[in-house]
């Protein structure tokens, strides 16, 4: 491709693109503000500009181009960079938004996503919200079952993107049946969700969180405060993808004992770093704290029930940053009462849609069991906070944008989002 580059005043250049096979067309680019000064140096400056084709009415081909111009002499040079699609805003439709997600997408997506915030849920009811929008963004506890996948597809979304690493609230199979590829954020930020694991521990094992609220209360006494060492006790580490693994890390750094389970180990990492690999039985009869980095999955959905909790060494501390319903709750409740759970720190909760996220603090919580879990002294809950890092917010934001984009510019999916 030739091109003839004219600077005809500082204000703004115009140049054609010469003949390569499809017609060009003249584009006009403003270069400086009203006042239209230059320095009288030799500036070169880049320029991106794309050439489209004039078959018809519209766009249907264009390149970028990479122009220098030499402002004294009034000269230039441009050559093709690469292939571009048309820059119009992709719309997006976001569901179950929180004035975070807000702030960190708009930031990632610029100008070239125009974002359509809700704040309720996605599901059958509420998907005509997306018409309009070529992709709709979702969360964990959004209802993205086939007759949602349906309504969007009738709406013609291409893509339903999950700003989070779970998706066991997609039908992927009826995604996958309207050809409506669904991608997610599997690796956001896995030190924030591991630190949170520890963060929770340390808590609950030395009842920070019963001492801050007694000193507010200008309560200086220690009874009922005497806590347990991290060091030297026996952790399991159950799932050892990339949270799981951080977690053992952290904890190999208290010199305390790790122990692992999970259905496809890594044993390089696991010599590295001093953990041992053992069955899931063993991990649990033998471990002084437990840790859960699993999904969730049909085969792990109540992986802590009546039986593995019996299988428990006495007075185990629980720690739960994954998905609520590996544990079942009423079977939690009654292994705290029996003093065979010493001690439960959870950030997910079995039953938590429709009331993490949300400000319930002027209302009756309706679930009887979360109720009664929150009266345990002995046990810790967060709402579902483990992910919420100025990092893995950006980091979700920026892959959730870059997928996005593909809609426009075409590619692959970013590497292992794809479901």
């Amino acid at each position: 491709m030739g091109c003839l580059v004219v600077a005809s005043d500082p204000i703004g250049i115009a140049f054609d693109s010469v003949r390569h096979g499809r017609a060009g067309v003249k584009h006009f680019y403003r270069l400086f503000g009203s006042n239209g000064l230059v320095s009288s140096e030799r500036l070169r400056m880049g320029f991106m500009a794309s050439i489209c084709s004039n078959e018809g009415p519209f766009c249907h081909s264009s390149a970028i181009l990479n122009i220098g111009v030499d402002f004294e002499t009034g000269s230039g040079h441009c050559s093709e960079n690469r292939p571009a699609r048309n820059t119009s805003m992709i719309e997006v439709a976001v569901y179950d938004t929180k004035p975070y997600d807000r702030e960190f997408l708009t930031v990632a997506g610029g100008k070239m996503v125009r974002w359509h915030f809700h704040e309720f849920r996605l599901s059958a009811q509420t998907a005509l919200a997306a018409s309009g929008s070529q992709a709709v963004c979702v969360f964990v506890n959004d209802v993205v079952d086939a007759a949602c996948v349906s309504e969007l597809a009738k709406l013609g979304v291409q893509l339903i993107a999950l700003r989070c690493a779970g998706f066991n609230n997609v039908d992927l199979k009826a995604a996958k049946a309207r050809n409506i590829p669904v991608v997610r954020v599997p690796a956001y930020s896995p030190h924030a969700v591991a630190e949170h694991a520890v963060a929770l521990l340390l808590t609950l094992s030395r009842r920070t969180h019963r001492a801050y609220n007694r000193v507010r209360e200008l309560n200086f006494s220690l009874n009922g405060l005497v806590g347990t060492n991290v060091n030297g006790k026996t952790v399991g580490v159950v799932g050892t993808g990339k949270i799981g693994k951080i977690a053992a890390q952290i904890f190999r750094g208290f010199d305390a004992t790790v122990l692992a389970y999970d259905p496809f180990p890594s044993p390089d990492w696991a010599v590295q770093h001093g953990v041992r690999y053992t069955a899931l039985t063993e991990l649990l009869a033998t471990s002084d704290i437990v840790t859960l980095h699993v999904p969730l999955l049909p085969e792990t959905n109540q992986l802590i029930n009546a039986r593995s909790l019996a299988e428990m060494k006495r007075g185990v501390l629980l720690i739960n940053t994954s998905r609520g319903k590996l544990i079942e709750t009423k079977a939690l409740i009654h292994a705290l009462k029996s003093g065979q759970v010493g001690g439960v720190a959870l950030d997910v909760y079995e039953e938590e849609e429709g009331i993490f996220f949300e400000d319930l603090s002027g209302q009756v919580l309706q679930d009887d069991q979360l109720s009664r879990l929150l009266t345990f002294p002995n046990v810790l809950i967060t709402s579902h906070q483990a992910f919420l890092t100025k990092e893995g917010l950006s980091e979700i934001a920026r892959v959730t944008v870059e997928n996005i984009l593909k809609l426009e510019y075409g590619g692959p999916f970013a590497e292992g989002t794809i479901l």
